[in-house]
């Protein structure tokens, strides 16, 4: 599909861009020639119902999966091309929580900054900034296992973002959390990103996780059904909120729509 002028960064280039990709389980489509780019400095929403095929795409960006169709490129690189060399500017936060549960916050923070080459020293010092801008800075010590939900998301988003990535890939990363907390998670990666310029992608079924200046890309059964701003998307429906729109793009009868 035609990708949105409304989802440019100006003249930035994409951080992530995601061309004519399908995939398929077995004879079950999941994917079908999905496009749309994320820019440095902007969350872009990937809203869509569950099912819709939301995690198979984080699992095709990530290389869990191989893309038999399509091209992604991270930072202008093909994993297909480069290998994991491509995926070095990717931090990821995923649906399902990764910590282990017996090792202190800063036991895993340090094992991941481990991973990605980074000397102790820096480590910690980006370790003590991330956690001091989550408000997780005093809990350093504690084992993760003592942690509520949303304290443990929040050691994850600190992790993601250690190694300064310039794509941050976020599945559903506010799934069980109460509303407060749901909500301080979803202002302050909004700010991360403006402030750090870190293009997000932020895959939800939340339509009010959306911004109103966010871009745009909504997603059912494997298709995307429409790209653009929040308010382009809105008038090309016809309705006067996002979450009507919403209810109209996944309803039984869905159309593509191209802003």
């Amino acid at each position: 599909m035609q990708k949105a002028a409304a989802s440019s960064g100006g003249d930035s280039q994409p951080v992530l861009s995601v061309q004519n990709v399908s995939y398929w389980y077995g004879a079950k489509q999941a994917l079908d020639d999905v496009s749309f780019d994320v820019y440095p400095g902007r969350v872009t929403a990937l809203l869509g119902p569950n099912g819709a095929g939301k995690t198979t795409l984080f699992s095709l960006i990530t290389r869990l999966f191989d893309a038999p169709t399509g091209r992604i490129e991270i930072d202008g690189r093909s994993a297909a091309e480069w290998g994991f060399k491509a995926l070095g500017p990717l931090g990821v936060v995923f649906q399902q929580p990764t910590l282990d549960l017996d090792l202190t916050v800063k036991q895993n923070l340090r094992y991941f900054a481990s991973l990605r080459g980074l000397a102790r020293r820096e480590a910690d010092e980006r370790m003590d900034k991330a956690l001091t801008s989550l408000d997780m800075k005093e809990r350093i010590g504690e084992k993760v296992r003592s942690l509520n939900g949303g304290h443990r998301r929040r050691v994850e988003i600190a992790r993601a973002l250690l190694h300064s990535p310039k794509l941050l890939l976020l599945d559903e990363p506010t799934v069980g959390l109460d509303d407060p907390t749901r909500e301080a998670i979803v202002r302050h990666i909004h700010d991360l990103a403006a402030a750090s310029d870190i293009g997000v992608l932020w895959a939800t079924h939340l339509f009010d996780e959306v911004e109103s200046d966010d871009a745009l890309v909504v997603i059912n059964k494997g298709r995307v059904v429409a790209d653009g701003s929040v308010a382009q998307i809105e008038k090309k429906t016809g309705a006067e909120t996002l979450a009507e729109a919403f209810r109209r793009l996944t309803g039984d009868r869905v159309e593509e729509i191209a802003v």
